[in-house]
């Protein structure tokens, strides 16, 4: 097929050998299958912002670190420099997490290159060798949502431990090769620690995996595992290996505010009594 012009420039440099085929197209950026040193992958050619149709864009971009303090100025005024930055910022997202997350163990594609707009990855496929499916694509049997659904809660821990979440997890961005889901699509990644939608977005995420899962196995919808998890995060607690349950119980014991009020007032007494007995 004509090589589209965004990967033009992957062509010259070598970093491309041949476009293939289109592979799908959605909000975000269209992927194309291509050979690349030899190997089969795919290269995601990221839309402009004018074209996607992602919205909120504001939620996810809060934590997100800039080069210096022109570029955020740039960013915030939205000038034309700035919705630039801005663009680079959001692609940069999904790279640096997808090697983040690669090299915590979590089932994402491999990253190769990222240039000009385009990121070159890893072509996830089933045990034929063709393109993997997407969970939305499949009809399960209570076991198979059972399963999957135990491990994709995995991931979403060691995610976490990576300091990331999704942010926009759904059986529409996890594919299914020979060996369980993959998840795709992170552009919208946000920093944990430093986005104040992070806990929100978790539970989500999880909600998300309960809902398309309990389709199947109606029992995982009264699940809570987004709380567990990030209650197990903010303690400190939260670990790949952690045993979860599934079950949380919030803390909802009222505070004794009059016995609180007296002991402040029983501590403010004592330090004015030993005062005087210095000034004795």
């Amino acid at each position: 097929m004509k090589t589209p012009k965004s990967i033009e420039p992957l062509v010259h440099d070598g970093l491309v050998d041949e476009v293939l085929r289109p592979l799908k197209s959605g909000k975000e950026a269209a992927v194309y299958v291509v050979r690349s040193e030899g190997e089969i992958r795919c290269a995601k050619v990221y839309k402009e912002a004018n074209k996607r149709g992602f919205h909120k864009q504001a939620l996810y971009q809060e934590g997100r670190k800039v080069r210096n303090s022109r570029q955020a100025r740039a960013m915030e005024k939205s000038t034309s420099f700035g919705r630039k930055q801005q663009e680079e910022v959001w692609q940069n997202a999904e790279v640096d997490a997808l090697y983040r997350l690669a090299a915590a163990g979590v089932r994402v594609p491999k990253p190769y290159n990222f240039v000009g707009g385009v990121l070159l990855m890893e072509l996830v496929t089933d045990q034929d060798g063709n393109a993997a499916p997407r969970l939305n694509d499949l009809d399960l049997t209570k076991e198979q949502a059972m399963e999957y659904h135990g491990l994709l809660i995995k991931e979403v821990v060691k995610m976490l431990c990576a300091g990331i979440v999704h942010g926009d997890l759904s059986e529409y961005n996890i594919l299914l090769d020979e060996h369980g889901p993959v998840i795709i699509d992170l552009p919208q990644a946000v920093d944990a620690a430093a986005n104040n939608n992070a806990a929100n977005m978790l539970e989500r995420d999880v909600r998300n995996l309960a809902e398309y899962f309990g389709q199947f196995a109606p029992e995982l919808l009264t699940t809570q595992y987004g709380k567990e998890i990030w209650k197990l995060y903010q303690s400190g607690l939260l670990t790949p290996e952690v045993k979860l349950t599934g079950h949380f119980k919030d803390n909802t014991k009222r505070a004794d505010l009059r016995g609180i009020m007296r002991e402040i007032n029983d501590a403010r007494d004592d330090a004015i009594r030993r005062r005087y007995e210095r000034e004795d």
